[in-house]
């Protein structure tokens, strides 16, 4: 029996590896348009990656749940999943980064003589959320609150891109597939993996409003968000989270 938490952590993890294959499998299409502007047509590959990363982070919640709910957390189970994550939430999410860089550059006349070290800096997601995570392991002051954003909300945005991109919302692809909007995105969201700013749980202490003052608001905000930008308002929420987590420090702290 206390085997069963392990066994939704390493779900996470071939979630996590059936995302990376997806992802990593060609498929896009490249149309021109009568006036010369190229369109790249996304795989629907990568979007099925993207629901599996979102699968896998339903699961990762799982595990930590059925372990204490059977009183069955380990010190192997704390390691197994933070290995699992850094695949599920960190390799696949960087490996979304390239693909969506390497789409940005067909656009371009030049595209054929991309280099592939232009693209190389979306492996940094995976090396900011290892990181992360061994600090995590290590780091007792997080056992009430975070230092740093948890790998997998930034492997939730990541995988937002795609499905804000494949639904055509609010014709944001055209910005989401722009080489400097995307090396911006990784830049900040490896930073605030890495940082050693508060960041709230999501956890409750006690059902009082004022010590739950930050999650309450971040509730009523991302059901909001998610009613009237569907996919687009996962990025919208990380945003909020991160908002949040700095007006209430103290709170948090």
């Amino acid at each position: 029996m206390k085997q069963i938490p392990n066994f939704f952590t390493l779900l996470n993890l071939a979630f996590g590896c059936i995302a990376i294959i997806l992802i990593l499998q060609p498929g896009e299409n490249i149309t021109a348009t009568q006036n010369g502007n190229l369109i790249i047509n996304l795989p629907e590959k990568i979007t099925y990656a993207c629901f599996f990363i979102f699968a896998a982070g339903i699961v990762d919640f799982l595990d930590g749940f059925v372990a204490r709910l059977m009183k069955a957390t380990s010190e192997m189970g704390k390691q197994l999943d933070s290995l699992s994550d850094v695949v599920t939430f960190g390799v696949a999410p960087a490996m979304i980064m390239y693909q969506l860089l390497r789409m940005s550059y067909l656009k371009e006349e030049s595209a054929l003589g991309t280099s592939v070290l232009l693209l190389l800096p979306a492996i940094l997601i995976a090396c900011c959320a290892a990181y992360r995570l061994a600090k995590f392991n290590i780091d007792e002051r997080q056992t009430t609150s975070f230092r740093g954003v948890p790998t997998p909300i930034t492997g939730f945005v990541v995988a937002a891109l795609p499905l804000i991109i494949w639904y055509n919302q609010w014709n944001l692809d055209v910005i989401i597939l722009n080489r400097w909007v995307l090396y911006f995105i990784i830049m900040i969201i490896s930073y605030l993996m890495i940082s050693d700013i508060p960041i709230m749980s999501l956890k409750f202490k006690d059902y009082s409003f004022k010590n739950n003052q930050s999650k309450v608001l971040l509730a009523l905000i991302s059901l909001l968000l998610i009613v009237f930008f569907q996919w687009a308002a996962i990025p919208l929420i990380y945003i909020v989270f991160v908002g949040l987590s700095l007006i209430f420090r103290k709170q948090i702290l």
